[in-house]
C-alpha cells in the first residue's frame, strides 16, 4: 500500500523507512490492544494480530526488507523473557515443594512433546525433522500469560505455589528438548546422526548457563550504590553479551539469560531490577511479536496448495492445538498422581498449563531458520496460528484452574476465614500509630531526600499507582516516602 511513499523515501536513504516502519509497528500494536483488552485478551494477541494486518497479505504496511532486517529483535526478546522468567527460581519456594515439581514438570512437558511427535511422524507422515522440532516446541509454555492470570485473580495457596515453580521449570526442559531436537534434526537432514551432533548444542548450553551464573554474580556486584540509568544500562549490557556469545555458538540464549536472573534475585533479593526492565522491555517484546505477524504465512494455512506430507497444513495446526493440551493436561495429572499432590492440584494444574506464546515463537523463529525453506515457513506458521488460538483460551482455562482449585473467590475466602484470624489491632493504637507517622514524616527534611523529577516519574511507573482499594492517593505517596527512606 505505501510501496510508492516508500520508494521515494530510499532514493536517499533507506533509514527513514526503517524508522517509519518502526513507527507503524508499534502504532498498530497500541491500537489494537484497545480492542484486546475490551475482549479481557493478553496484548501478546494484539501484537500477532498487528503483525498479520500490517503484512503482505492485508494491508502491506511494512517493506519485506525490514522484517527480514529484524531478525535480531527475537534474540533480545528471548533474552528479557527469560531474565523475568528466572525472577521466579527463587530457592524458597522451589524448596517448598523439592523433587515433586521436577517430577510434574517432566511429565507434563514430554509427554506433550511425545503426543505431537506421535501425531506427526507416525499418523500424519511428515518428515523426521520437522517433527521432532515441532515436538519439542510443544513443551514449552508461556509463563507471561500464566503469571499475568495469577496477578489479576490475586490467588494464593498450594495450587498457584506449584504452578509457579512448574511453570519456571517448564522452559528449561523444553530449552533442552529443543536443542536435542534440532541437533538431531540437523543430522537427518544431512543423512546421518552421531553422537557429537546431539552433545555439542548440549555442551554450548551448559557453556551458557555458566556464563550466565558468572554475569548473575557479576551483576550483583556492579548494581551497588547505582543510578537508576546505570542499572539499566549494566544489566541490558549483561543480557546483550549472553545474547552474543548465544548467537556465536548457535544456540537459544533463553537459558543463559534465565540462569543469569536466577542467579540474581537469589543473591540479592533485588526485585526491583526486575521491574525497572519490565518497564523498558514492552516495545522490545511489541516489536518482537508484531515481527512475527507479519511474517505469518496466512496463504499457507488456508491454502490447498501448501501440504505437510498430504495433509493441509490448517489440519495439522488444528490437531497439533489440541494433542499438546492433551498431553499438558495427561502428563500435569499423571505427575501430580506420582507425587502423590492433593486432588485440586491434580484434576486442574493441567489447564493452567495451556498457553503458548513468546519462548515458542522465538525458539520457533529459529527453527524456521535451521530448517530452511518452505518447510521453516511451515513450521513457524503452525506455531503462530496455534499460538494466537492458545492466547484466546488459554488465560480463561487458567483463571478456571484457579477457580476450581479454590484459589481464589468464595472458596478460597472461605478457607481463610476457617484459619485462626490474628486478633485485631485496637482502634487507638492505630490512631496513635499514624500520628507517629505523620510527625517523622515531616520532620524529615524533604530537601534533603529530594530526587530527580526523572528518576521519580521513573519509580512511579514501575511501581504502579494506588491500588483500588487505597483510601486516597496521598495515604499512597506517604506510604511509598516512608518505605523509600
Amino acid at each position: 500500500m505505501l510501496d510508492r511513499f516508500y520508494e521515494q523515501l530510499a532514493k536517499t536513504s533507506y533509514v527513514p523507512v526503517v524508522i517509519i516502519s518502526v513507527a507503524i509497528m508499534l502504532l498498530a500494536g497500541f491500537l489494537l490492544t484497545r480492542v484486546t483488552k475490551l475482549l479481557k485478551l493478553p496484548n501478546v494477541t494484539a501484537y500477532i494480530l498487528a503483525g498479520i494486518l500490517l503484512g503482505p497479505y492485508c494491508f502491506d504496511l511494512v517493506p519485506a526488507q525490514v522484517a527480514e532486517g529484524m531478525d535480531f529483535i527475537s534474540d533480545i526478546a528471548l533474552a528479557f523473557i527469560a531474565f523475568s522468567v528466572g525472577e521466579y527460581f527463587r530457592l524458597s519456594t522451589l524448596k517448598k515443594n523439592g523433587g515433586k515439581v521436577v517430577v510434574i514438570t517432566l511429565f507434563e512437558a514430554l509427554l506433550a512433546s511425545a503426543l505431537v511427535f506421535i501425531l506427526t511422524y507416525f499418523i500424519l507422515r511428515l518428515g523426521l525433522a520437522f517433527s521432532i522440532i515441532l515436538a519439542a516446541l510443544a513443551s514449552a509454555t508461556a509463563p507471561a500469560s500464566t503469571m499475568m492470570t495469577i496477578r489479576q485473580t490475586k490467588a494464593h495457596g498450594d495450587f498457584v505455589d506449584t504452578l509457579f515453580s512448574v511453570v519456571a521449570l517448564d522452559d528449561v526442559v523444553s530449552l533442552i528438548a529443543y536443542s536435542v531436537a534440532v541437533s538431531v534434526a540437523l543430522s537427518t537432514l544431512g543423512g546421518a546422526v552421531s553422537a557429537g551432533d546431539v552433545l555439542l548444542p548440549i555442551a554450548w548450553n551448559v557453556l551458557l548457563i555458566a556464563i550466565g551464573v558468572g554475569c548473575g554474580f557479576l551483576l550483583k556486584l556492579l548494581m551497588a550504590k547505582r543510578s537508576t540509568d546505570n542499572r539499566l544500562i549494566v544489566s541490558i549490557a549483561l543480557l546483550f553479551v549472553i545474547c552474543g556469545i548465544g548467537a556465536a555458538l548457535g544456540v537459544s540464549p533463553l537459558l543463559g539469560c534465565m540462569a543469569m536472573g536466577t542467579v540474581y534475585i537469589n543473591v540479592s533479593n533485588d526485585d526491583k531490577l526486575f521491574k525497572q526492565l519490565n518497564y523498558f522491555s514492552p516495545p522490545i517484546l511489541l516489536l518482537f511479536f508484531v515481527k512475527s505477524g507479519i511474517g505469518f504465512r496466512l496463504d499457507a494455512l488456508v491454502s490447498v496448495d501448501h501440504m505437510m506430507g498430504g495433509v493441509p497444513l490448517l489440519v495439522v495446526g488444528i490437531l497439533y492445538f489440541f494433542v499438546r493440551i492433551a498431553g499438558k493436561y495427561l502428563g500435569a495429572f499423571l505427575g501430580c498422581a506420582v507425587t502423590k499432590k492433593s486432588g485440586t492440584v491434580r484434576n486442574y494444574l493441567g489447564l493452567a498449563l495451556t498457553p503458548q506464546a513468546g519462548v515458542a515463537i522465538g525458539l520457533a523463529a529459529m527453527g524456521a531458520r535451521i530448517l530452511g525453506g518452505e518447510m521453516g515457513d511451515m513450521l513457524e506458521t503452525i506455531i503462530l496460528s496455534s499460538s494466537i488460538l492458545y492466547e484466546l483460551v488459554g488465560p480463561a482455562l487458567a483463571k478456571l484452574a484457579l477457580y476450581l482449585s479454590h484459589s481464589y473467590g468464595k472458596a478460597a475466602e472461605e478457607g481463610a476465614e476457617a484459619q485462626p484470624a490474628a486478633p485485631p489491632a485496637r482502634t487507638d493504637e492505630v490512631a496513635a500509630l499514624k500520628e507517629q507517622l505523620v510527625a517523622i514524616e515531616k520532620a524529615i527534611s524533604v530537601k534533603e531526600y529530594a530526587r530527580s523529577p526523572e528518576v521519580e516519574a521513573f519509580l512511579e511507573a514501575t511501581e504502579g499507582p494506588p491500588d483500588a482499594d487505597s483510601s486516597t492517593a496521598t495515604e499512597y505517596n506517604r506510604r511509598k516516602f516512608i518505605n523509600k527512606r
